[in-house]
């Protein structure tokens, strides 16, 4: 039982206590409320990379499943707007951008602030 009681407290100590990263929150928000949509797959790996980089804010992105397979998959929405090559990001002025995108090329599409620069923010706020 002493064992089980240390292993959860290292588990704890080790994940922060289970707080989560706040650091990207205004910038995913910020993204997800310029109309820009990001389009992917479950199983693709460069969808996978562009959620890590945004890390613990991955669930405020705009995100839309385009395999029939994932988590409430959106099927209609990946087709009519074109999706056939995952990531895509589509923006609120219908520019589509493919592959992982950076940070800084997210912010000039979206004309959203760039984490630590909250001080610039989006246009439409």
């Amino acid at each position: 039982m002493k064992k089980l009681a240390i292993l959860f407290l290292s588990i704890l100590a080790l994940t922060g206590c289970g707080e989560r990263d706040t650091t990207n929150d205004a910038f995913a928000t910020c993204i997800a409320n310029s109309g820009a949509t990001f389009y992917g797959a479950f199983w693709c790996p460069h969808c996978q990379d562009q959620k890590k980089e945004f890390g613990d804010s991955k669930d405020l992105l705009p995100y839309v499943e385009c395999d029939a397979n994932g988590k409430d998959p959106d099927l209609a929405a990946c087709k009519t707007n074109g999706v056939v090559s995952y990531p895509t990001w589509i923006f609120a002025d219908g520019s589509k951008a493919t592959g992982l995108q950076n940070f800084e090329e997210l912010s000039e599409a979206t004309s959203c602030a760039l984490p630590g620069e909250e001080s610039v923010m989006f246009k439409g706020q």
